[in-house]
């Protein structure tokens, strides 16, 4: 009986409530309360030494759009600026702070590069991937006061948020901000690309971009072995009839919906021997068809990744000659992209 009683409550409850906002009563639980001197809320930035480098890190927390913070991990050379930014994704989200610590001290050789080219960066992460959902656009409305949304948000809806932050930093050029994505970070880069026009330019490396291009499931051998990360062998013939194969299996029309709304220059990086690479290479052939301001280019190396340099078991930075190419090529986009109008 008690807990009969309490449902009827609750739908009285619900019905006072309903009544009240249709009057436009938002005070029962007021998003803001007003007083004559407003509490100011600065972002928190706690500064951090990195190892080896003149170079601190910001460790810096972002407020998202539906409240919930994302940290950053910015860094930048000396002096006011304002400096052209880049902001890094790197493959899927979690682990916050921790993540960003670990890669500033013991993964930001390319980082450093960006530095000392004149570059401000900025690690940035954001909450895991969602593999449900994409494409149905985020629709925030107002209940009993506070927000509330037709979905959760995604976390290429963190970057968007992180951007926009970034932007009203003082030392931050806001008509110079760049990102560069690898694998799904790459992915999200396409999925901002085509809903926020807020980016001057951005490179896709290795994007992954398999629910952005609208890929229909595949049937498969459960019996069949996973194939390898890096191929043995990816020929030039091979890789143009995986980009057919590819073509078949997508949603054109939804793909190509998204592309047409991209307005910023992207550079799609590949790798040759990755078994996703037909995902990479029409990711750009999309674009181009499009007519989209896109470029393109391959690298052939063993680690999927690559572009972002670990320390080996010696604990220092040795990038071999691939990875000294792709970061040279990478900072040379951004020089011919983000020069001063």
């Amino acid at each position: 009986m008690r807990v009969i009683y309490f449902l009827a409550l609750a739908g009285v409850f619900g019905a006072s409530v309903q009544g009240q906002e249709a009057s436009g009563n938002a005070s029962i639980d007021p998003e803001h309360i007003f007083f004559t001197q407003p509490v100011k809320n600065p972002p928190t930035d706690v500064i951090e030494p990195v190892r080896d480098s003149e170079f601190p890190l910001h460790l810096i927390y972002v407020e998202t759009v539906d409240g919930m913070y994302a940290p950053i991990g910015l860094r930048k050379p000396p002096g006011n600026g304002p400096f052209p930014t880049v902001l890094f994704a790197h493959m899927n989200g979690g682990l916050g702070t921790q993540w960003i610590r670990e890669w500033t001290q013991n993964g930001s050789w390319t980082l450093e590069q960006f530095l000392k080219a004149g570059y401000a960066v900025a690690l940035i992460r954001y909450r895991a991937e969602v593999k449900e959902g994409y494409g149905t656009p985020l629709v925030e409305g107002k209940q009993e006061g506070r927000q509330i949304f037709n979905r959760g948000p995604f976390e290429y809806e963190d970057a968007i948020s992180i951007i926009k932050f970034v932007k009203t930093l003082p030392y931050v050029d806001p008509d110079r901000v760049g990102y560069l994505g690898l694998s799904h970070g790459g992915e999200m880069l396409m999925k901002i690309a085509s809903e926020y026009n807020g980016l001057r330019a951005g490179i896709a490396s290795e994007p992954a971009s398999i629910d952005y291009l609208a890929r229909r499931p595949q049937p498969r051998d459960p019996k069949a072995p996973p194939l390898p990360e890096t191929m043995k062998l990816n020929s030039e013939e091979m890789q143009r009839k995986a980009v057919e194969e590819l073509r078949g299996r997508i949603d054109t029309n939804v793909a190509m919906q998204r592309i047409n709304a991209v307005k910023m220059p992207i550079l799609v990086q590949g790798r040759e021997r990755d078994h996703n690479q037909a995902i990479f290479r029409l990711n750009y052939e999309l674009l181009r068809d499009a007519g989209k301001k896109v470029e393109w280019k391959s690298y052939d190396h063993d680690e999927h990744g690559f572009i972002f340099v670990r320390r080996n078991a010696q604990g220092v930075y040795a990038p071999d000659a691939v990875q000294l190419e792709i970061v040279k090529d990478s900072i040379a986009y951004f020089d011919r992209q983000m020069k001063k109008p």
